[in-house]
């Protein structure tokens, strides 16, 4: 017997329901508004948050936020807590939740990074202190309201989180996807309609602006979680602090200024993203061209759009430039315009000249791409 008494098929769907609680409260409370600071909550959301995850999950806020700003700070290198580049990707898909439980004993990350999380009574007397109560309680819950499988229920509630966030999230969603912005990491967004994951599957536009509070970015996107925010914050009870800066273009300007600088540096991710297509077509074409000479520039593609290479692919790459005079341009030319954002000790005035002789160049090389791609980045307001 239980409270309910509800047949099966409404048990399924009230633990898919329950589960999405808690995705949203993941996402809203401890990713957006606890880690990154995107979101002012009112205390009565806020609360809420806090007290269901203690119920679902066991987390701490302060562990849990220490231990996502340190992934953002130490991407895809040793010190990263769970990055599939390091770990591989098994690893951190099935395992992910070990990785995280690990890092959470370690005191340099929740002295360094988990700093301004909930220091409240509830806190330290509760959820801090007692984190597996929660979870417990939830067990006694889920028998009272479904009967013998209110089991199966807290099961499902127990894994949602390990599986989707500790192993989907920071597993596939650095390594399978697509993106949208060339982050210096291998985040990928993992699929356009972000609802099952609370609008976590868009983790490539999430790292490219990482304190923005909405994650969807192309118009064909939906994040679920930024339409919650969205509605608590016409109730009153959210304020978005920040949202990702929208690219503006004011066509037919004829050269580059300080505003054409600065939509490039805070657009960047995006500039070499749509630069990366650039490179992809003039590379196809590249392999048609000389294909009867000899020269196979087909197996050099991955090494175009590769972060970091070592030694030998690095001497295989200039070999191969070497041949492909269109691609060694384009090539050198995206190399320079990385590193216009680089110079932090160049003056504003002395960028702005620096991308004003970027773009002449790229329009006096030839290359109907490039040129094509420099026109556009001067119309950048």
């Amino acid at each position: 017997m239980s409270f309910l008494g509800f047949t099966p098929w409404q048990v399924v769907l009230a633990t898919l329901a329950l589960t999405h609680v808690t995705i949203a409260s993941v996402t809203i409370f401890l990713h957006r508004h606890q880690a990154h600071r995107a979101l002012d909550l009112h205390p009565i959301p806020s609360h809420f948050f806090r007290f269901w995850l203690w119920l679902t999950t066991g987390m701490v806020t302060k562990e849990w936020a220490a231990i996502h700003r340190k992934h953002h700070a130490k991407c895809e290198t040793a010190e990263d807590p769970h990055s599939p580049q390091v770990f591989g990707i098994n690893k951190v898909l099935w395992g992910g939740v070990f990785l995280y439980v690990k890092e959470s004993r370690n005191p340099e990350t929740m002295t360094r990074y988990g700093h301004g999380t909930p220091d409240d009574w509830m806190e330290r007397n509760v959820y801090s202190r007692f984190p597996k109560m929660g979870i417990v309680l939830m067990a006694a819950i889920d028998l009272f309201l479904f009967g013998w499988p209110g089991i199966l229920v807290w099961g499902v509630q127990m894994i949602w989180i390990p599986f989707w966030a500790a192993g989907v999230i920071n597993g596939v969603g650095h390594y399978f996807g697509y993106r949208n912005f060339r982050a210096e990491d291998a985040s990928t967004n993992l699929f356009p309609i972000g609802i099952l994951i609370g609008g976590e599957e868009l983790h490539n536009n999430h790292h490219a602006h990482a304190s923005s509070a909405r994650l969807s970015s192309k118009w064909y996107e939906f994040d679920i979680g930024w339409m919650y925010i969205r509605l608590l914050e016409m109730a009153g009870l959210a304020k978005v602090k920040k949202v990702a800066p929208k690219l503006r273009l004011q066509k037919g300007k004829g050269s580059c200024d300080l505003d054409t600088l600065q939509a490039v540096i805070t657009h960047r991710y995006e500039v070499l993203a749509k630069y990366a297509k650039t490179l992809k077509s003039i590379h196809a074409e590249e392999i048609g061209r000389i294909r009867t000479s000899g020269i196979d520039l087909s197996t050099i593609g991955k090494w175009l759009h590769a972060r970091e290479l070592d030694e030998s692919s690095r001497e295989k790459l200039r070999a191969a430039l070497d041949s492909s005079q269109a691609l060694k341009t384009v090539y050198t030319m995206r190399e320079e315009l990385e590193a216009l954002w680089a110079r932090s000790a160049a003056t504003k005035e002395q960028l702005v000249r620096q991308l004003e002789d970027w773009c002449i160049r790229a329009e006096e090389s030839g290359i109907a791409q490039l040129k094509a791609f420099s026109i556009r980045l001067r119309s950048y307001a």
